[in-house]
């Protein structure tokens, strides 16, 4: 926006929606008028539309993962980045939030009131056709609730799929954000995906995950096919059954030996 006029308290901007006051606190030094700033528009406590220069987490239409810094009798209020928290109505609430968690919502426009909100129901904004997706895809996952078969996670912020317990060996947690696939498009329309490549070009990761480890090790590590499941999944964020493929296929390949007490990179 346009710098048409400087008052006391910072200066004035011109939009189509009359002069909108960016405090001074958030002016650039040095800013004239006539020049163009780059602002984010919100509304106050008293509802008047202010700029800042400060990025918010997310604007309307996005989703974003936030975390709750106060509960009310008529909603939560999220941290937004901004000067200004997020609302999110109780009846905007997927479940009752709590201060202190992480949760994911959708930014929306309030029709009523004109002020943006926070919505934690995410089904009605998610995308149903599936036409642009196919299995084994490379997608950007967003982790959004937990349910007693695994995760459920935002597909390239456009779509819902679930990454099953037991195909995670990395602990997760709420608005974590990670690299995934595509494992299944079902029938019914719901989407499983993971986050290791399938068949071949998955141990290939793995041999990867684990030669790099040698290397940072000095070229050994306490570890083989005798080694306990859980520690395994804590150390390499894999399977079992995928690091013994791996070690496996590495050990053919002549690139580590596999000790009684460990593997050893050759040279």
């Amino acid at each position: 926006m346009e710098v048409l006029r400087e008052v006391d308290f910072g200066y004035y901007l011109q939009s189509d929606k009359g002069d909108i006051l960016i405090p001074r606190k958030y002016v650039p030094e040095g800013t004239r008028i006539g020049e163009i700033l780059r602002v984010f528009v919100y509304t106050d406590s008293e509802d008047r539309l202010i700029a800042t220069t400060l990025d918010p987490i997310a604007a309307v239409g996005e989703f974003a993962a936030m975390r709750v810094k106060d509960v009310t009798d008529f909603g939560a209020f999220l941290d937004w980045g901004i000067e200004k928290d997020l609302l999110v109505p109780n009846s905007e609430q997927h479940r009752k939030l709590r201060v202190g968690q992480t949760t994911v919502v959708r930014l929306c426009l309030d029709a009523r009131t004109e002020r943006v909100i926070g919505v934690g129901k995410l089904n009605p904004f998610l995308n149903k056709d599936l036409s642009a997706l196919e299995e084994g895809q490379a997608v950007n996952l967003m982790v959004y609730d937990q349910t007693d078969l695994g995760f459920m996670v935002l597909i390239d912020n456009q779509y819902s799929g679930m990454l099953y317990e037991n195909e995670v060996f990395e602990p997760l947690e709420i608005g974590m954000k990670k690299k995934g696939f595509i494992k299944k498009i079902r029938p019914d329309g719901k989407i499983d995906v993971r986050l290791f490549k399938d068949g071949v070009a998955g141990i290939d990761d793995s041999k990867d995950v684990i030669l790099k480890k040698l290397t940072k090790s000095g070229g050994f590590l306490p570890y083989h096919d005798k080694s306990d499941a859980d520690t395994i999944q804590e150390v390499f964020q894999m399977s079992k059954k995928s690091f013994k493929k791996a070690i496996g296929g590495l050990y053919k390949e002549g690139r580590i030996q596999i000790l009684d007490d460990g593997i050893q990179l050759n040279d």
